[in-house]
């Protein structure tokens, strides 16, 4: 072998090396990302709600502590974070002892999660303005709509609109059904269109979670129609049946703007009223 083609040989074996170092580098990375991702707090047996008598979700500090040093010992990104963000909207500092404290300060520090509660909250700041324009559209027809924001299921109700519904005002806590959303989100399970009776009251009910990538379920939008109102109201009579719907139809304003499909804008045109017309209408000579 010449002294060219040795060379040569040394070189391509280093190059082999290399990508093989490399491709287990990237390998390594690939796992210890997955590994940082995690899984949901909501996963635990030590997630930190219990719920009460009335069906409220409570905070439960015994099964926080337990989640702090859990963490502590074992690694999960993702599930700590959601802990340290729980922990931090019920104000956990004042409810710990000091040695617990100083353990969940060593957890702060180990998942870097400074301000997480104000940068959520900022984050849910385009979910507010959209339950408060839709509350809005549908006002006295017995529909409600609101916010929660499941950092904090003790005061999760941030934005409300046709409150008078339930009862509910901004500032009060969600239900277990809040909680069940959580743990129906790691299923992909949705809520849509559920039905919940309370003594003589029933609704119908969608629930639609709000995901952040670091933290889980962060928050939910949820619709309620007050069902016995449109029953033994609406349905009462012709008269109550026509002020719903005048109401439904109303609109404060009119733009001129058109979202129909080109087709659909032609349609209307000749004279197609509504979806369902299908009636013919030729364009007028």
């Amino acid at each position: 072998m010449t002294a060219v083609q040795w060379v040569a040989s040394v070189f391509a074996e280093l190059a082999a090396s290399l990508v093989l170092l490399g491709a287990g580098y990237l390998i390594g990375l690939y796992r210890e990302r997955l590994k940082q991702q995690g899984r949901s707090l909501t996963e635990y047996d030590f997630y930190p709600y219990v719920a009460t008598p009335e069906k409220f979700a409570a905070f439960s500090l015994k099964d926080f502590r337990l989640g702090v040093h859990h963490f502590l010992r074992n690694a999960d990104r993702r599930a700590a974070r959601q802990l340290i963000f729980i922990g931090e909207q019920n104000n956990v500092r004042q409810q710990l002892s000091d040695t617990d404290r100083r353990a969940y300060e060593r957890l702060c520090s180990k998942y870097y999660t400074r301000n997480v509660a104000d940068d959520t909250q900022q984050y849910l700041d385009n979910y507010r303005n959209i339950v408060r324009l839709l509350g809005r559209t549908f006002r006295g027809l017995g529909i409600e709509i609101l916010l929660h924001d499941l950092s904090d299921p003790s005061h999760s109700v941030t934005t409300i609109e046709n409150g008078e519904i339930t009862g509910r005002v901004v500032g009060m806590g969600t239900t277990t059904l809040l909680v069940d959303l959580m743990r129906r989100v790691n299923l992909k399970q949705d809520k849509l269109n559920y039905e919940v009776k309370t003594g003589a009251r029933q609704f119908k009910c969608t629930t639609v979670p709000i995901l952040r990538e670091d933290f889980g379920v962060v928050g939910a939008i949820c619709l309620n129609v007050d069902v016995n109102y449109i029953r033994d109201v609406v349905m009462a009579s012709a008269e109550k049946t026509t002020e719903f719907f005048e109401s439904l139809c109303h609109a404060d304003m009119t733009l001129d703007e058109n979202f129909l499909s080109k087709d659909e804008y032609k349609k209307a045109l000749d004279g197609k009223r509504h979806f369902r017309d299908f009636a013919p209408h030729p364009r007028a000579a």
